[in-house]
């Protein structure tokens, strides 16, 4: 639950942002009633998502024996590569995504309103189909995840109507640097899952490799709900292979330090969420 919680906190923020940004901007050129737009872009592509989602749920779900192995091993490193791309581009085009966005407002005509929301929550929204549908075989089952990402959902709107609402500048560095730490290194336990569900469909069962680097058989570390957490949120496993050690330590290093390494200056000052005598000035520097 933790796990699909903290996925759609920061995916639904992201989504709630843009939107943020695009309402107030809206607000501050007096076209509020453009606004309307807005919100049936993003109801319109909420509905599709939750289509989406509920289609490949279904469709995934029942499978067995090795065309479990290979769905569960394909969902599990698409959902990795997704979201750590996901994170190196917000932190990437944090510094001028209000710029971006107000200049689309600036020259977009109601259909544009319509797309922008669309296209921008949508996007979010397909992410979070993958992550939600990873943490849910990964060990949660489906009634724990769907609670969980309701609560990130609610949690990340009350966040979004903050920011539109609050009239001071908002510090979001934080958030998206600490949100971010902890999806690598989920991230890094799906791509250990991967290679662990395409050695079982290979059938390679020998070698120090396939060994488990550790067994543990009793307490909360091989059971219970702090096991699940645990397996779900970092890729623990009560008797990981090496090779699946191996593989999480390989990706989480050099993908954490890219991440937290001081980008190069740019020249130019980082853009604020939104202009100066705006009513919202959200600061999304990374």
């Amino acid at each position: 639950m933790t796990t699909s919680f903290l996925i759609t906190l920061r995916e639904g923020f992201e989504a709630s942002l843009i939107v943020a940004i695009l309402l107030a901007y809206l607000s501050k050129t007096n076209r509020k009633e453009d606004a309307r737009y807005v919100w049936w872009g993003t109801a319109a592509a909420v509905v599709a998502c939750v289509v989406v989602g509920t289609g490949i749920y279904l469709a995934v779900d029942g499978l067995n024996g090795k065309v479990e192995m290979a769905t569960e091993g394909t969902i599990a490193l698409a959902a990795a590569a997704v979201l750590t791309q996901m994170i190196f581009w917000m932190r990437r085009n944090s510094q001028n995504l209000s710029v971006e966005l107000r200049a689309k407002v600036d020259t977009s005509a109601k259909t544009a309103l319509f797309t922008i929301a669309f296209v921008a929550v949508v996007r979010e929204g397909l992410e979070t189909v993958l992550f939600l549908l990873s943490a849910e075989t990964t060990s949660s089952s489906g009634s724990s995840v769907v609670f969980g990402g309701l609560l990130g959902l609610v949690a990340a709107v009350a966040l979004g109507v903050a920011i539109f609402a609050g009239g001071r500048k908002i510090d979001l560095k934080l958030f998206f640097t600490v949100t971010a730490v902890l999806l690598i290194m989920f991230a890094a336990g799906l791509a250990g899952k991967s290679v662990h569900e395409y050695r079982e469909l290979i059938g390679w069962e020998s070698g120090w490799l396939v060994q488990p680097a550790w067994t543990v058989e009793s307490g909360m570390w091989s059971s219970g709900t702090f096991y699940d957490f645990m397996k779900g949120f970092f890729g623990w496993h009560k008797a990981a292979e090496n090779i699946r050690v191996i593989t999480y330590f390989a990706f989480l290093a050099p993908t954490l330090y890219f991440f937290l390494r001081k980008p190069a200056k740019a020249g130019v000052q980082p853009a604020q969420a939104v202009s100066r005598d705006s009513d919202v000035a959200v600061e999304v520097t990374p």
